[in-house]
């Protein structure tokens, strides 16, 4: 199994891997990390679970993990995919997924190579350079994926919760605090961007072979009590107590909890690897 995509599905991967270590013996199991990838072996199994670094799917200025906690403005080659497409081909199992990266109204797009240095760009909408990257994705997969073998999934937007005052609780600081889910309520507005929802959807329903979409968007935006909030260790470090008393500026409303949420994406993941089989 291999995951593409960026720290959002890296919680879904370890989630999977704590839901299946505990009848492995330690000697049996083990992680690596390379430079876009970590890697779960599973000895008797014959088996392993895959996360591999590729925020935008399309290459980019960021793809290098070392640019995970940078503030270089990304830049994306919307028609350059397979530098990183290469590293997916003959698994059993695909999950894809990239929306959190895509959070600049106006996307710069690079003009020639990256391997030829070239470093000039043009400004493209954000909807319409997310479209080019899926279609530029979706060749790739339908010229790469023996779908015979090997089964893909592409998994829908993780909402955030950064603004307190979109569930009217003026007393909370973005997620800070908060407890408990959403109650069953029709409207969420949480800041989710619906239309590059519709273009995932879309290009998705365009592809020529067998591809689920895993939608976790609308039950992840319930979550407002799932985060990481202070207790977030961004770069791999804790929080200090000085930060931790500023969730204003330190709280993680981004990524999710283990356990968690995540679980759930993969138990509805488990649900359809069931079911096509």
């Amino acid at each position: 199994m291999e995951m593409a995509a960026q720290r959002l599905l890296f919680a879904q991967m370890l989630s999977m891997v704590c839901m299946v270590q505990s009848i492995i013996p330690p000697e049996k199991k083990s992680f690596s990390y390379a430079s876009y990838t970590t890697v779960f072996k599973m000895e008797d199994y014959n088996a392993t679970m895959e996360f591999y670094w590729a925020p935008f799917l399309v290459e980019s200025n960021v793809d290098p993990p070392t640019m995970r906690y940078g503030t270089v403005v990304p830049v994306v080659k919307l028609e350059s995919i397979s530098k990183h497409g290469d590293n997916w081909k003959n698994v059993d199992y695909l999950i894809f997924n990239t929306y959190i990266w895509w959070r600049y109204p106006t996307m710069k797009a690079l003009q020639g190579s990256f391997s030829n240095g070239a470093t000039d760009s043009v400004d493209i909408d954000q909807n319409v350079a997310y479209e080019r990257a899926l279609k530029s994705w979706a060749k790739w997969v339908e010229e790469n994926v023996d779908s015979s073998r090997t089964s893909v999934f592409f998994s829908s937007m993780s909402p955030t919760h950064m603004k307190s005052s979109d569930w009217n609780n003026t007393n909370r600081i973005k997620c800070w605090n908060e407890t408990s889910p959403f109650p069953n309520i029709s409207r969420i507005d949480v800041g989710t961007n619906w239309q590059l929802f519709t273009t995932a959807v879309n290009v998705i329903q365009s592809m020529k072979i067998p591809l689920h979409f895993l939608n976790i968007t609308r039950l992840s935006e319930y979550r407002k009590d799932a985060h990481t909030s202070i207790y977030a260790a961004p770069g791999g470090k804790l929080l200090t107590q000085e930060q931790k008393s500023d969730p204003a500026r330190y709280a993680d409303c981004l990524h999710w909890c283990l356990p968690g949420l995540p679980d759930t994406w993969n138990e509805l993941l488990f649900a359809l690897i069931m079911y096509r089989t």
